[in-house]
């Protein structure tokens, strides 16, 4: 499998990073993991407007679904003609609130013709060659991580999370662990919200990843060295802060 990143910042873009957007491949299928604002114009630079063959949203916060939205101009006034409808595994709202999101008074409201919606359950199924597990996480709303394994490798993906045992049971044994880091350690930080740099390598540690992927960081009032130094002392393996067009093959 490859991920690339093309998105990483934590609830409104950065200055060098659009919202949560990472694009999971593997024997040609394209699987593209929350769509979050800006994150569109990285598609078209590292991948290509069209080269995606499902879209799997965590959930319904719009630093991970909105450009959900404006990919709906692009599939259906194609110049080739429109497109058929992509596959979105999300949470059961999810057509509502794309719809409402983009339809405007003289606008159809539905979305058929673009996206095909399937629920998302705590369970696991196939997403093209891909076996995706998912659960319920620690977030004021339905989110849902998630762990996809392709031939013996594991991507999990923490989503927006506070601690919890759901995450670690998603990331045991995984090759890449790519989890959010919103908060810093020593910070007055809201409860069941998000996680610091330490909790993200704690659960690391507790799942026997490989590697740690920190993401979903604040630059606007977070500290990437201090995020960093706060998760290399629970976690012994590779650290990496991710960026935009990094990619990681396993």
């Amino acid at each position: 499998m490859r991920l690339t990143v093309l998105g990483c910042a934590g609830s409104f873009p950065g200055p060098e990073a659009p919202c949560s957007a990472y694009l999971v491949e593997a024997d040609g299928f394209r699987l593209l993991v929350d769509f979050g604002p800006g994150s569109m114009s990285t598609l078209q630079r590292f991948s290509g407007l069209y080269n995606v063959d499902a879209i799997l949203l965590t959930h319904l916060h719009c630093d991970h679904m909105l450009d959900a939205c404006s990919y709906i101009v692009a599939r259906r006034y194609a110049p080739s003609g429109p497109l058929p409808p992509l596959p979105v595994y999300a949470p059961v709202a999810a057509p509502e609130r794309i719809s409402a999101a983009y339809g405007g008074e003289n606008e159809p409201m539905a979305i058929s013709d673009v996206y095909t919606f399937y629920a998302l359950q705590p369970g696991s199924f196939p997403i093209g060659p891909l076996h995706v597990t998912v659960d319920r996480v620690n977030h004021p709303i339905e989110t849902y991580g998630v762990r996809i394994e392709h031939e013996g490798r594991v991507i999990t993906y923490s989503a927006d999370t506070a601690a919890c045992d759901q995450l670690i049971r998603l990331a045991q044994g995984a090759d890449l662990f790519l989890c959010e880091a919103s908060y810093l350690d020593g910070a007055d930080n809201p409860p069941d919200l998000h996680l610091t740099g330490r909790e993200a390598a704690e659960h690391a540690t507790k799942a026997e990843v490989g590697r740690l992927l920190l993401t979903h960081l604040v630059p606007a009032w977070g500290s990437e060295a201090l995020t960093l130094e706060a998760a290399q002392a629970a976690f012994e393996g590779p650290i990496d802060i991710v960026r935009p067009g990094a990619r990681y093959d396993i």
